[in-house]
């Protein structure tokens, strides 16, 4: 006998989960990452404990918001893993990787806080995203695309650092696309 499956949510639990994330969303693009859990609850006109009985911590919510996006870059790395030319998947990866970041002020700093915590929510589906990036970075490396004496994880905090960079820079909106060259520049093999 099969252990039972996940519960269904109540309809009226469904719509305070979604209000939630649907207000949450609204909040983290306003305020960053830091955005008060309880401003969400109300502005959602549900009450803290509410939101906490859906999202016992901030990284749950975080990773409800963010799952199918960190997903979704795993498998479009996946995909790019059949491309002719390795280091310009790789880029086209580290490029997508870079813009989608920037969906909430403070995410690369909360994503780069879970990927030593394994107790996050966040932790599993970033590492499935940068397990997929530093495959798409070994592919080139062994195409002799890229330096071969640049670790995949260094590569990833390097993209993680051009999106802190360009997210203190608002008013320069081409800042992590130069600095992108830049890293590109710097891994070259002068092939």
């Amino acid at each position: 006998m099969s252990p039972p499956g996940p519960r269904r949510m109540r309809a009226d639990a469904r719509r305070n989960y979604e209000s939630l994330l649907a207000t949450a969303h609204v909040m983290f693009t306003e305020h960053g990452t830091d955005a008060s859990l309880e401003e969400i609850a109300r502005r959602s006109g549900l009450g803290i404990g509410t939101l906490y009985r859906h999202f016992p911590t901030r990284e749950a919510l975080l990773e409800a918001l963010l799952h199918d996006r960190l997903e979704g870059l795993a498998a479009e790395a996946g995909e790019l893993l059949g491309d002719p030319s390795p280091r310009a998947a790789m880029w086209r990866w580290l490029t997508a990787l870079t813009e989608r970041a920037f969906i909430y002020r403070g995410l690369p700093a909360s994503v780069m806080a879970t990927l030593r915590d394994e107790t996050s929510e966040l932790y599993a589906s970033c590492h499935r995203m940068n397990d997929a990036g530093a495959a798409l970075i070994r592919r080139a490396q062994d195409a002799g695309e890229i330096r071969a004496d640049v670790a995949p994880a260094d590569v990833l905090a390097m993209a993680g650092a051009i999106t802190w960079v360009g997210e203190q820079s608002p008013d320069d909106p081409e800042r992590c696309a130069r600095l992108l060259t830049l890293l590109a520049d710097g891994l070259a093999t002068g092939v």
